[in-house]
């Protein structure tokens, strides 16, 4: 098996202020592309067993999913990915709205919001 190149050439891109949250997401991405593959063989196999009790490595390897099957792993690809990625959408969907408001001033507002409110009294003299 031929050695892939592991590093692209230039400068790398950053979308996020801090580099390391991009270092962050490209691991998490890395295995999520693992998971998805194993997901896709694990498929393969539940398949190939409805069909007969025992199976081969290489029926696995030679197995095509047909048109229906593509459009399923497609589908939970699509979620799953929707999953792993869910916070970056959210924050990508606050920045579109212009709600760019911090994180710990929002905490605060939600744990204000269940704690009852102390009225000022004013003493008399």
């Amino acid at each position: 098996m031929a050695k892939l190149q592991r590093k692209a050439k230039g400068e790398r891109p950053y979308f996020f202020e801090d580099p390391n949250v991009d270092k962050v997401i490209a691991m998490v991405m890395g295995l999520a592309g693992e998971v998805a593959v194993l997901h896709d063989r694990v498929d393969t196999m539940e398949r190939l067993l409805e069909k007969k009790a025992g199976i081969k490595r290489t029926e696995i390897e030679k197995y095509k999913p047909t048109a229906k099957v593509t459009a399923e792993r497609a589908a939970w690809r699509e979620q799953f990915l929707s999953e792993v990625l869910r916070i970056v959408e959210i924050e990508q969907e606050a920045l579109a709205k212009g709600d760019t408001e911090k994180y710990d001033k929002a905490v605060a507002l939600v744990e204000s919001e269940g704690k009852p409110r102390r009225k000022k009294v004013i003493k008399k003299n």
